[in-house]
C-alpha cells in the first residue's frame, strides 16, 4: 500500500499525524489496549469503565494539541463501481504472484484516474464502511459519516463543580472547529513523533482480514449458528398497546419545609425533646434514643468541622460539593444518621458504603471503583469501627484491595468541633444538585453510584409520607439496611412509620427510588390482588392465567399504585422502549420528581436509564416526558395494581425464552431432592450428591424447555457473603469461573443447555483435484510445494562421497585419522566416563562382529537387537553388526523399577522384529531372566542373549560388504503419538543421503564440537548420536537425558565448557530446564555458564512446534548470553526421519499467527497478531537439501493451493524404504511409501506420505539460492485429529485452551480437582463450540509420554477405558 500511494503522498517536513506530549501519548496507549481489550474478551461491564476511562481523558482537556487524535480509524479503500478505482486490496491474508500482479495493474490504473491522490484518500477515509474494532468504544455519541476524535472529547467535554460530574461520554464532532489537516491513510509512511508502539497498536486493532475468495464449500467466518426456530405455538400477546398510568397527584402542604434540611433544623429546635431514632440491640432492648435536638446539633458541629477544622483556613480538605465515603457498621444506624445529616448540611456528598472486613471481600474492589471514580478522599467513621478495621503491622490501616488512599475522620462527638453561634448552614430550597449518591451492584459485579438530588430526596419523601399516611408521632420499626434502599428512605429520610396492622409490600430500586406501595389497609378489608400465572407464558414474555396450583405456576400479589406525583409505563425489555401490550411483561419505567438523577460520572448510561423515551408500536415518540428505567419486569394489572415478576438483572434469555433466575431458585428448593450416591478418590470418601434439578422430572426448569448448565453442591457457609448475610451472586459467579469456588461434588449438563452451536460443513460432493487447481490458478495461488537445495548443485570436496556405505567410512577413518575422537560420553558430574576414536571404535566393531558370528552363529541378513543404556556401547554394537552384515533394532532398554509397565514393549519389537539374537550388557541380561521379568513376559522365548562386556581380541576375517546400496542397512522402531508400533526400513542409500543432508545443512567437519541430548533409540535422535559423527568426522559430546535429573546443570554447563556452536536436545530436556533452571539464572551466572557461543540450538521432534516453550526458553537463558535466534526445531515422521533441520545458513525461522476457525475447514487465513482466534505456528526449521514436499488433499490425493491445509507429502534420497511388519500389506506400502499425485505432476514422482497436516507459505526473505524463501509450517497428525461436525480439530490445540483455564492443572491438589471441571468444559465450548463428554482428573504424571516429550494420546484413551488410571475425580457431562 506504501509502495503504491508513494507517489501521492505530498511530503511534509513538519506536519505529523499525531502530536501528542508523553502524558497524552501514554493515555493514547492506555485507551488503544482496553479498547482491544474490552472487543475481544466481550467484557461484561466495559461500558462502565470506557466511560471511567473516557473520563480520565476529559481531565487533560488543557493540554495543547495541535493536531486532533483520530478516534476511529477507518479503511481509505472504499469500494467503487469502477474497476479502474478499486485500490489494492490488502485485507487478504496472503500475499502470492497473483497479488502482486493485481498490484501492478492496479497501481496502473490508479495513475489514470487519480488525479488528485489527497481528495481520492479523503473521499475514501469518508466513505468506508469499516470501521475497527475498537470504534464502537471509541465514538458513543457519533453521526453516522462522520468520524469522531478523541479531540472532541477534549474540546468539548467539561468539568463543572458538584452539581454536573464530567460528562465522559456525549461527544460532538464539528467540522468547522477541526484545524484543516491532511489525512493519511493507515500504513502510509509519514513524518511523525509517534512511537513504533503506538502505531503496532493501531494495526492491531485491525479486525482479521477477510478470506480473499470463496472455496468450494460454504465457510463459516461469520460464525453461522444454527439458532432454533421459534415455535409457531408459542403465546403472543393479544391486548391493545398500554398507556402510561399516573398516580394520584402529590397534595400541596402549605407549610412544608423547602428542604428536608430545612425539616431538621424545624424540628430540631421546635420539638427537640421529641425522640428521633432509638437503636435496639440483638435481644431488643433499647441501646441508644436520638432526639431531634441532638440530631440537629450532633449534625451541625460535624457540618462545622468537616468544612472549618480538617484543613486550613486558606486550604480546606473539604469543599460543597466534595464527595465523601461514610463508613458506618450495621448495629450503628444513630451515627450513620448523624453523618448523614452533617454532610447534607454541610453541602457535601455522602457516599454510603459498607465497612470493609478484609483485603478480599466480596465486591469489595468493585467498591474501591466508585470511590475512584467519584473522587473520594475522605471517609467518615466510628471510633469503635475505626479500631476494627484491619491494620498493618506499623498500625496503619491496609490499602484496600482497588480503594484509593483515603484520609479516615472519626466523628465521635468528642472529636467534634462546637460552632461558634454566629455560624449557620447554608440551607437553601432543594433543586437539582446532588444529595447524595447510592452505590448499586450490577449483576456481572460492577459497582455504579446513583445521584440523587435534593429536590428528589424531598419529593420523595413527601410522595412516601402521603402513600402510607404517616403522620406526626407515629413509630417506625425498620429492620432493613439503613444506608441504602427503602432502609434509607423510610427509615433515615422520613422519620414516620407503619401502621402495625398493615403489610405493604413495596417495589423498589435504586433508579428509581419507591416505584409502587401498597396503600395502608384497613381491618376487614379485602385481600388485595393475587395472580396465578402461567411460567410458560411468562417465559414468552406474555401474562396467561394459570388455574392450576402446580410448579409450572407463578403466583404473584401486587405492590400496591403507582406513587404519587409519578407516571408509570411498561416497556419491551430489549431494543428500543417500544410500549408493551396490556398482556405483556415488559420493564417497568417510572416518571417523577421522586427518582434518581444519573449515574455518576456516566453519561453514556445516564441517557440510556434516566432519559428513557417510550415509543409506540410505529417508532414514533408518545410524549416528551422522560422516563427511568427500574431494572423491574412487570405488568399493570385490573384496577391499576402493579404486579412485578422479576428483575432485569436475574434476566436468562435461552433459546429466544427469558426466564428470571428468583424462579429458578424458588424451584430447585421446592422440589424434593433425590440421594444419588458417587464414589471417587477426592477426599477418600464417599460423596452424596442431590440431583433434584436434573434428574426429578417436574419443575420449572424442565417445563420451560430450559435445561440446568452446571449444579454444584459446596460446604456449608463458603460461599462469599454480602455485608447483611446474603449470598454475594456476583462474586460466587467469578469464583466459579475462576475456579475458586471448591465444591463438593458437580454436575454439568450442557448438552441440554447448549443449542447454538456452529452449523455442521458440508462439503460441495464431486470436487476432484483437477477443479481445485484449476480454481487455485483463477484465484492466483500457487501450487504449495516447496524444497531444499539441490543436491546436485552442491560442492561437497569431501572424500567421504566416493564412499558408497558407512562401513566404508568407518574403515577410511580408521587408517586416515585413526586417533581423531569422535564421541566423549559424559555422566552426571559432567565428566567424561568413555571416548571413541575412529581406530577404537573399528576395533571394538570388529570383535562384536566377531562374536555374532561365533556365539550367535548368524547370517547376513538376520535381524539383531541392541538393548543398551545411552552410551558408546550402543554405538559400537551397531557398527559391528553392520560388519557383520546383520540388521541391528535399536530398542530402549526396560526400567528396572517398571518391568511390568517397559518390558512388553522391549518384547513385542523383538517378535515383530523376528531377531535371532540380543545383544547387551551383563547387568540388563540379567535382568531380562529375572524372576521379576518372568512375571511380566514369557522369558524362556527370548532369543540367543549375548553380552558384550568382555569381548574376546578375535578379528573378524571379512568385513561384509553389501551387494547393493538399497540393501537394509538398519531397522528404525517407535511408538508414534497415536500409540501404534511402527518399524521402517532404512536402507544404506537412505543412511548415506540422510548424513550427507545433514552434513551440508548444518556445515559440520571433522574441527566441529556438537553436543547432544536425546535418545538414541529412534528416528533422528538415533541418526545424530550414531551416524553423522563417523559420516562428517566431527566430535559428538553425547549426554544421556536421563543424567539431567541428578544435575540440571549439565546440558548448559557442558555447551558452555565446549564453547558449542550446535547443540540437539528434546522438547523434554527443553521444558526442564526452563521448569527446573528458569529462577536460577543467577546462579548460572556465579557457575560461569555462557551460552553466547551458541549459534544453533535444535529441538528434534516429530510434532507442531511448542512456541511458547521455545520462547520461554529463549528468553529464560538470553541473560547468560543465548540469542533469540539460535532456537529452532526439527520436523520428521515415520516415512522420513528429517525432512526439515534449520541450520546455520539460510534466514531465521519465521512465525505466522493463523485463524483457528479457518483452520478447522482445511483453510490458511493469516491475521494480525492479537487477533481473536489466533493460532501462533513457527516454521519446522529449513527444508534439508535434495528433499522436496507438497501440500495435498488426503483425500483425492490432489496438490492444494497455499491457503489450504493438508497432508505433507515428502521426496528424498533418504525416505524408508518401507514398513517393517510380520505381515507385509502391499497396499499400505504402495499407499505411504510409493504414491502419487491423482492430478498435476507430469513427472509421476514417487511420494511418501507422512501423515502430519501442513502448509507451505512464500515469505519475504531470501533463501541461499537467491529466491524467495519457502516455509513449511507443521500443524498436527492425521490420526490424532477430531472431525466432529464437519470441521477438523487437533487435540493439542484444545489442551492449550485447557492448561490455560487454572493454574493447578499440571500442579494443583486434590481438593482442587472438582474446580477444573466446569473451567474444561467452559473453555471448550467457548473456544472450539465443543461439548465435553467426560472430564477426567488425574495426577501428575500419569499421562504416558514418550522419548521425544508428545503425549501418547491414544495409550491414554486405551487405559481409561480399561480402568487403570486410578482418576481422582471423573466427570460425566449429562
Amino acid at each position: 500500500r506504501a509502495k503504491l500511494l508513494a507517489p501521492y503522498v505530498p511530503q511534509t517536513q513538519g506536519g505529523c499525524l499525531f502530536r501528542l506530549g508523553n502524558e497524552c501519548a501514554s493515555l493514547c496507549v492506555f485507551f488503544l489496549l482496553y479498547c482491544c481489550k474490552t472487543e475481544y474478551i466481550n467484557f461484561h461491564f466495559a461500558d462502565i469503565h470506557t466511560e471511567a476511562v473516557q473520563a480520565a481523558l476529559a481531565k487533560h482537556k488543557e493540554q495543547k494539541m495541535a493536531l486532533p487524535m483520530p478516534t476511529k480509524r477507518r479503511s481509505t479503500f472504499v469500494q467503487s463501481p469502477a474497476d479502474a478505482c478499486t485500490p489494492p486490496d490488502t485485507s487478504s491474508a496472503s500475499e502470492d504472484e497473483g497479488s502482486l500482479r493485481r498490484q501492478a495493474a492496479l497501481s496502473a490504473a490508479l495513475h489514470q484516474s487519480l488525479q488528485n491522490a489527497e481528495s481520492w484518500i479523503n473521499r475514501s477515509i469518508q466513505g468506508s464502511s469499516t470501521s475497527s474494532s475498537a470504534s464502537s468504544t471509541l465514538s458513543h455519541g457519533e453521526g453516522k459519516g462522520t468520524s469522531g476524535s478523541l479531540a472532541d472529547v477534549f474540546a468539548n467535554t467539561r468539568i463543572e463543580n458538584f452539581s454536573v460530574p464530567p460528562d465522559v461520554t456525549a461527544t460532538t464532532s464539528s467540522s468547522s472547529a477541526r484545524p484543516a489537516t491532511k489525512s493519511f491513510p493507515p500504513g502510509v509512511p509519514v513524518s511523525s513523533r509517534v512511537s513504533t508502539k503506538i502505531q503496532q497498536l493501531l494495526n492491531t486493532l485491525k479486525r482479521p482480514k477477510r478470506p480473499p475468495l470463496k472455496e468450494f464449500f460454504v465457510d463459516d467466518f461469520e460464525e453461522i449458528v444454527e439458532v432454533p426456530q421459534p415455535d409457531p405455538n408459542q403465546p403472543k400477546p393479544e391486548g391493545r398497546q398500554m398507556t402510561p398510568v399516573k398516580g394520584e397527584p402529590l397534595g400541596v402542604v402549605c407549610n412544608w419545609p423547602p428542604a428536608l434540611e430545612a425539616a431538621l433544623q424545624r424540628w430540631g429546635t421546635t420539638q427537640a425533646k421529641c425522640p428521633c431514632l432509638t437503636a435496639l440491640d440483638v435481644t431488643g432492648k433499647p441501646v441508644y434514643t436520638l432526639t431531634y435536638g441532638k440530631l440537629w446539633s450532633r449534625s451541625l458541629k460535624l457540618a462545622y468541622t468537616l468544612l472549618n477544622k480538617l484543613g486550613t483556613k486558606n486550604e480546606p480538605v473539604l469543599k460543597p460539593g466534595d464527595r465523601v465515603a461514610l463508613v458506618y457498621p450495621n448495629n450503628d444506624p444513630v451515627m450513620f444518621m448523624v453523618a448523614f445529616y452533617g454532610c447534607l448540611l454541610a453541602e457535601v456528598i455522602p457516599v454510603p458504603i459498607e465497612v470493609p472486613l478484609t483485603r478480599k471481600d466480596a465486591g469489595g474492589q468493585q467498591i474501591g471503583f466508585l470511590l475512584g471514580s467519584c473522587g473520594i478522599a475522605l471517609a467518615l467513621t466510628t471510633e469503635v469501627c475505626l479500631k476494627g478495621l484491619p491494620k498493618t503491622q506499623n498500625g496503619e490501616i491496609v490499602q484496600f484491595k482497588g480503594w484509593p488512599r483515603l484520609k479516615w475522620v472519626v466523628t465521635d462527638s468528642k472529636y467534634l468541633s462546637k460552632s461558634p453561634k454566629d455560624w449557620q448552614p447554608n440551607i437553601s430550597a432543594a433543586g437539582t444538585e446532588p444529595a447524595y449518591i447510592e452505590y448499586k451492584t450490577s449483576k456481572e459485579g460492577s459497582v455504579m453510584g446513583v445521584t440523587v438530588s435534593r429536590i428528589a430526596m424531598l419529593s420523595h419523601c413527601q410522595a412516601l409520607s402521603q402513600a402510607c399516611n404517616y403522620s406526626e408521632g407515629e413509630t417506625i420499626v425498620n429492620v432493613l439496611d439503613f444506608k441504602k434502599d427503602a432502609g434509607l428512605w423510610h427509615g433515615i429520610l422520613t422519620s414516620h412509620g407503619l401502621k402495625p396492622e398493615a403489610i405493604c409490600p413495596c417495589a423498589t430500586s435504586p433508579e428509581a427510588m419507591t416505584i409502587a406501595i401498597r396503600r395502608p389497609g384497613v381491618p376487614g378489608a379485602p385481600l388485595p390482588g393475587r395472580a396465578i400465572l402461567s411460567m410458560n407464558g411468562l417465559s414468552f414474555g406474555v401474562i396467561r392465567v394459570n388455574t392450576e396450583d402446580k410448579n409450572s405456576a407463578l403466583t404473584v400479589q401486587d405492590v400496591g399504585h403507582v406513587m404519587p406525583g409519578g407516571m408509570m409505563c411498561i416497556v419491551k425489555p430489549d431494543g428500543p422502549p417500544q410500549l408493551c401490550k396490556t398482556d405483556e411483561i415488559g420493564e417497568i419505567c417510572v416518571s417523577s420528581r421522586a427518582g434518581g438523577m444519573m449515574y455518576y460520572g456516566l453519561a453514556g448510561l445516564t441517557k440510556n436509564t434516566f432519559e428513557v423515551i417510550p415509543v409506540n408500536s410505529a417508532g414514533s415518540p408518545v410524549g416528551d416526558v422522560p422516563f427511568v428505567r427500574s431494572g423491574l419486569l412487570g405488568f399493570v394489572g385490573p384496577g391499576s395494581l402493579v404486579f412485578v415478576v422479576g428483575k432485569m438483572d436475574g434476566l436468562l434469555t435461552v433459546s429466544g425464552r427469558r426466564h428470571n433466575a428468583d424462579d429458578i431458585v424458588a424451584t430447585g428448593l421446592a422440589v424434593e431432592s433425590i440421594k444419588t450416591v458417587y464414589r471417587g478418590r477426592a477426599d477418600g470418601m464417599t460423596v452424596t450428591f442431590s440431583l433434584h434439578l436434573v434428574l426429578y422430572n417436574v419443575g420449572i426448569c424442565l417445563t420451560v424447555s430450559m435445561g440446568v448448565y452446571c449444579l454444584a453442591l459446596v460446604p456449608a457457609n463458603t460461599l462469599p457473603k454480602t455485608p447483611l448475610g446474603g449470598i454475594h451472586i456476583s462474586q460466587t459467579k467469578q469464583h466459579f469461573l475462576e475456579g475458586s469456588l471448591h465444591p463438593c461434588n458437580i454436575l454439568m449438563c450442557p448438552h441440554t443447555c447448549v443449542t447454538n452451536l456452529p452449523k455442521p460443513r458440508q462439503k460441495q460432493p464431486g470436487v476432484g483435484p483437477a477443479s481445485v487447481m484449476v480454481g487455485n490458478l483463477v484465484a492466483g495461488k500457487r501450487i504449495a510445494q516447496a524444497s531444499g537445495r539441490d543436491l546436485g548443485q552442491l560442492e561437497d570436496n569431501d572424500l567421504v562421497k566416493k564412499h558408497q556405505f558407512l562401513t566404508e567410512v568407518l574403515q577410511w577413518r580408521a587408517q586416515a585419522t585413526p586417533d581423531h575422537p569422535l564421541f566423549l560420553l559424559l555422566n552426571a558430574k559432567g565428566t567424561t566416563v568413555c571416548t571413541a576414536t575412529c581406530l577404537q571404535l573399528h576395533k571394538k566393531a570388529e570383535r562384536i562382529a566377531s562374536v555374532l558370528c561365533d556365539k550367535g552363529h548368524l547370517n547376513a541378513g538376520d535381524n539383531v537387537v541392541l538393548l543398551y543404556p545411552p552410551g558408546i556401547e550402543l554405538i559400537t554394537a551397531f557398527y559391528g553388526c553392520l560388519y557383520a552384515g546383520c540388521i541391528p533394532v535399536t530398542v530402549r532398554p526396560p526400567h528396572a523399577q517398571s518391568l511390568t509397565a517397559t518390558l512388553p514393549t522391549v518384547r513385542m519389537i523383538v517378535e515383530v522384529s523376528k531377531a535371532a539374537c540380543i545383544l547387551t550388557t551383563q547387568t540388563l541380561m540379567r535382568l531380562l531372566k529375572s524372576r521379576e521379568a518372568a512375571a511380566a513376559v514369557d522369558v524362556k522365548t527370548w532369543p540367543t542373549i549375548i553380552d558384550t562386556d568382555d569381548l574376546p581380541r578375535k578379528r573378524l576375517s571379512q568385513i561384509y560388504k553389501p551387494p547393493t546400496s538399497e540393501m537394509l542397512a538398519y531397522l528404525d522402531f517407535s511408538v508414534s503419538t497415536t500409540g501404534m508400533l511402527t518399524g521402517v526400513k532404512m536402507s544404506h542409500a537412505a543412511v548415506s543421503g540422510l548424513c550427507r543432508a545433514i552434513k551440508l545443512q548444518c556445515e559440520l567437519y571433522s574441527s566441529r564440537q556438537i553436543a547432544i541430548c536425546l535418545d538414541p533409540y529412534c528416528g533422528l535422535g538415533f541418526v545424530l548420536w550414531c551416524l553423522c559423527s563417523v559420516y562428517s568426522g566431527h566430535q559428538s559430546i553425547l549426554i544421556p537425558p536421563m543424567e539431567l535429573e541428578s544435575n540440571l546443570f549439565l546440558w548448559l554447563s557442558t555447551v558452555s565448557q565446549y564453547k558449542i556452536r550446535d547443540t540437539f536436545c528434546s522438547y523434554s530436556v527443553m521444558e526442564l530446564c526452563t521448569k527446573g533452571l528458569g529462577n536460577q539464572v543467577e546462579m548460572l551466572k556465579s557457575r560461569g555458564i555462557n551460552l553466547s557461543c551458541v549459534r544453533t540450538c535444535v529441538v528434534v521432534a516429530e510434532e507442531r512446534p511448542r512456541v511458547s516453550l521455545t520462547h520461554s526458553f529463549s528468553k529464560l537463558f538470553k541473560d547468560i548470553g543465548l540469542s533469540s535466534r539460535a532456537v529452532s526445531t526439527t520436523f520428521g515422521s515415520r516415512v522420513n526421519v528429517a525432512i526439515c533441520l534449520q541450520g546455520t545458513s539460510g534466514p531465521d525461522p519465521t512465525t505466522v499467527y493463523v485463524d483457528l476457525k479457518s483452520l478447522r475447514h482445511d483453510r490458511v487465513r493469516l491475521v494480525e497478531r492479537g487477533a481473536p482466534q489466533s493460532l501462533l505456528l513457527s516454521e519446522s526449521g529449513k527444508i534439508l537439501p535434495g528433499v522436496k514436499v507438497v501440500i495435498v488433499n488426503p483425500e483425492t490425493k490432489g496438490p492444494l493451493g497455499d491457503s489450504h491445509l493438508g497432508e505433507i507429502w515428502v521426496n528424498s534420497p533418504h525416505t524408508a524404504s518401507g514398513y517393517y511388519t510380520i505381515y507385509d500389506n502391499e497396499t499400505l506400502q504402495a499407499d505411504h511409501f510409493n504414491t502419487r499425485l491423482s492430478f498435476g505432476d507430469a513427472a509421476q514422482t514417487l511420494w511418501a506420505r507422512t501423515g502430519y497436516l501442513g502448509f507451505v507459505r512464500r515469505t519475504e526473505l531470501t533463501a541461499a539460492s537467491g529466491e524467495r524463501h519457502d516455509a513449511l509450517y507443521v500443524v498436527g497428525a492425521l490420526d490424532e485429529t477430531l472431525e466432529l461436525r464437519g470441521l477438523r480439530y487437533h487435540p493439542i490445540d484444545i489442551e492449550t485452551s485447557v492448561s490455560r483455564t487454572h493454574r493447578s492443572i499440571l500442579c494443583g491438589c486434590e481438593q482442587e480437582a472438582l474446580d477444573l471441571v466446569p473451567l474444561v468444559t467452559n473453555v471448550v465450548l467457548e473456544e472450539h463450540y465443543l461439548i465435553v463428554g467426560v472430564v477426567v482428573v488425574v495426577d501428575p504424571g500419569v499421562i504416558p509420554i514418550n522419548s521425544r516429550g508428545e503425549k501418547q494420546r491414544m495409550h491414554l484413551r486405551d487405559s481409561f477405558l480399561a480402568d487403570q488410571l486410578d482418576p481422582i475425580y471423573v466427570a460425566y457431562n449429562m
